[in-house]
């Protein structure tokens, strides 16, 4: 369950900037998946990290995204992950993950936006120690964003993955699937501070014998709260923070989400 989170939770959002010499942030959140692709001529460097008290569990990411060179519409980014497992008491390296997304619809400036990903999950991770999935996977995420008022944002997704030899810490295999869904609430208290509210709810497989999974689900609800720095070079700098509450299957879990996004343009001047 916790590996499952990690995938589907990891920020593959990026703050874009609005056509003003103080740049806000482009309303998303750290759960959920926003859906407006990187600006063209910038590059993010995205550092997420995650604590969770009953289970133990800790995690730490880094994603890079880049736009494509020759179409803005693409996005191609890399997630590398650093974990612990409570329930094996181990931390190391998890597995990586290499996405793709499309901005089918929309872009940061319109009222309505869709970016599909797809993502390859690749098992560097210990399977024993409970740090990867054992198996190459896929996953992909259709997140929508729609522009309610001029302070509000929801952003919604709904996601699905696949690993057909999956592991368990016992080195048997089985297949797996999973599944997420999730909404997030923007509010926009000033054009570099937002409120957040998201909701996240999950279940993926788990390998418990050849040929056997079950089921782990999971519900979250954080509050959470982000702001940015800009500086006149063009690097926006945006901390953020958040309070993960288990609800339904998760009930009684807490943890704390801490959120760092350092966007700046590359190659020719940003616009």
């Amino acid at each position: 369950m916790a590996l499952f989170l990690i995938y589907h939770l990891v920020s593959f959002g990026q703050e874009k900037t609005e056509a003003k010499d103080q740049p806000g942030i482009q309303d998303n959140s750290f759960l959920i998946e926003e859906a407006y692709n990187q600006e063209a001529g910038v590059v993010q460097h995205i550092s997420t990290f995650s604590r969770m008290w009953n289970s133990r569990d800790w995690s730490y990411t880094f994603t890079q995204e880049w736009p494509g060179l020759h179409n803005p519409r693409n996005q191609y980014s890399y997630t590398l992950i650093g974990m612990h497992s409570g329930e094996f008491g181990s931390a190391g390296v998890g597995d990586v993950i290499f996405n793709y997304r499309y901005q089918a619809v929309g872009n940061g400036e319109s009222r309505v936006a869709f970016a599909p990903r797809v993502s390859m999950l690749l098992p560097s991770g210990d399977v024993a120690h409970g740090r990867g999935l054992g198996g190459i996977g896929i996953q992909f995420e259709l997140p929508v964003s729609i522009v309610l008022t001029r302070r509000l944002v929801t952003h919604w997704n709904a996601g699905g993955m696949f690993v057909p030899r999956a592991q368990g810490p016992d080195h048997s295999r089985a297949t797996s699937f999973g599944y997420n869904l999730g909404q997030s609430v923007v509010f926009i208290a000033h054009p570099r501070v937002n409120f957040i509210v998201e909701t996240a709810y999950s279940q993926f497989q788990s390998v418990v014998q050849p040929g056997a999974t079950e089921w782990s689900p999971s519900l979250l609800i954080s509050p959470g709260i982000r702001w940015a720095y800009n500086y006149k070079n063009g690097l926006q700098i945006v901390p953020g923070l958040a309070f993960p509450i288990g609800l339904g299957p998760t009930a009684g879990e807490k943890g704390v989400f801490a959120y760092l996004s350092l966007e700046h343009p590359f190659g020719k001047s940003r616009h």
